[in-house]
């Protein structure tokens, strides 16, 4: 039931429903009538809980219309597992168990990462070795990571990382990042059908019940999503590293000098990891640029220039860049990574393009989460007294709850933003002391520029 309900809840697919959809009666092997029946019978027993009553006329369907229903498979795993919790010979009860999930990969082969994932799940449950379990990990994520469990990403990646943190790095990073490109994808896939819906219904036009469904379903699943990062950035940590990564992509930079998938996620992870200062980053830039002129590459492209004090062209570069892209959803993430090229250099500048993003995108979470750390990265120099100072991170903490509040994929990263920036606010004492009150509003100078409630 556990492992049912993390699944539920954390799990990386769409929230569908199990279709009851038979096969055609080709499919119902010898004896049609008979398999037809007997797959009623015990799927009603199994909804009843009467395991042990289901048993005869599921292993008869088993043995004889593998092909009829998937309930087969969903059924026949609740039996052999009950078997396995109560009965005495549980290798033979564990066996089945593997049986029928391989047996169903060959006759219903949809969804087989989850198929392979829920697999390696049981494995673990059942005690089996680690390399029995990976096995099963590695296959759930070739076929799609992102239907994958979140505890099983997690878990595969710490394998991955383990096996080859000291021998192989690329291979850890490529993981990482295949893992955060189809998740991404999925996310930004739902995030454009959520806001076209929650616009629909702030216009006032009434929304269907299946629209209603999916904003509920693309809510929870963004939320799931959004884990999958903060998550595997705790297992990347030890190993993404500039004393790892300017020495890799070095080696490496000769044989994917022409490679602009290389050399975009490299660009990508030397600027995350605040890798820039070695002469190896500009020099990424610019092949990157080179062999695939596009608006992510631009924006690149004029860090690097601005950095070289050629502001003008670095400009020029920007506006190329955006003017490259015509979808909303895209441009956002072009304005936001302007902003985050800003973030050191001129904090109303970052926050001005932050806010351009947001205009494209008003659901985009990460704009307000990156104007949070504006703000709390302002605390010593946008006040003078203790209290002035942690009343910027009043205002911080704020817009990383209206980060949480219009994008649920953002949601673990902000709640752990909003913990953070609170520990900083003024506690009663310090208010007190000041001569405030508890609920007043309070004006934050500076370049903020803000009005915010005192805690």
């Amino acid at each position: 039931m556990e492992r049912k309900i993390t699944n539920l809840v954390l799990g990386l697919l769409l929230v569908t429903g199990l279709s009851n959809v038979y096969a055609q009666d080709d499919k119902y092997g010898a004896e049609p009538e008979k398999c037809k029946q007997n797959l009623s019978l015990f799927h009603e027993s199994v909804k009843a809980g009467n395991f042990d009553g289901a048993y005869d006329m599921w292993k008869w369907s088993y043995d004889n219309c593998p092909k009829a229903s998937l309930y087969i498979y969903v059924d026949g795993l609740k039996i052999a597992e009950n078997m396995y919790e109560k009965g005495t010979d549980k290798a033979a009860a564990s066996k089945l168990i593997d049986e029928i999930y391989a047996k169903r990969l060959v006759h219903f082969p949809k969804n087989s990462a989850k198929v392979y994932s829920d697999w390696a799940i049981s494995l673990q449950e059942r005690g089996a070795s680690n390399d029995a379990v990976f096995k099963k990990l590695e296959a759930a994520f070739k076929e799609d990571p992102t239907d994958m469990s979140i505890k099983n990403l997690a878990l595969y990646f710490k394998e991955v990382t383990e096996r080859n943190k000291d021998t192989d790095p690329q291979k850890v990073f490529d993981t990482y990042d295949d893992v955060l490109d189809g998740v991404n994808g999925k996310m930004d896939m739902l995030s454009e059908e959520l806001d076209k819906l929650t616009l629909k219904d702030s216009l006032g036009k009434t929304l269907t019940s299946k629209e209603k469904l999916k904003i509920k379903n693309n809510a929870i699943n963004l939320r799931g999503l959004g884990q999958v990062e903060p998550i595997l950035d705790q297992t990347l940590g030890e190993v993404a590293t500039c004393d790892r990564l300017i020495p890799l992509y070095n080696k490496s930079f000769d044989a994917n000098k022409t490679d602009p998938k290389w050399l975009k996620r490299a660009v990508q992870r030397m600027y995350s990891k605040e890798c820039t200062e070695d002469a190896l980053y500009p020099k990424l830039v610019e092949a990157w640029v080179t062999v695939e002129p596009s608006a992510n590459a631009y924006i690149f492209y004029a860090g690097i220039l601005e950095e070289r004090g050629e502001s003008k062209k670095a400009l020029e570069y920007k506006n190329k860049a955006i003017d490259l892209e015509t979808d909303p959803f895209k441009k956002a993430k072009l304005l936001l990574g302007i902003a985050s090229q800003y973030r050191y250099k001129n904090k109303s500048t970052s926050r001005s393009y932050a806010y351009k993003a947001l205009k494209e995108r008003p659901s985009y979470g990460d704009a307000y989460l990156l104007i949070a750390s504006l703000y709390s990265s302002s605390a010593n120099s946008c006040g003078t007294s203790e209290f002035e100072k942690r009343m910027v991170y009043v205002a911080a903490a704020n817009m990383a709850a209206k980060a949480k509040a219009v994008d649920p994929g953002i949601a673990t990263k902000a709640n752990k933003s909003i913990r953070a920036y609170l520990n900083h606010a003024p506690n009663t004492k310090l208010i007190f002391n000041e001569g405030k009150k508890s609920g007043d509003s309070y004006k934050i100078g500076c370049w903020i520029g803000t009005t915010v409630r005192i805690p």
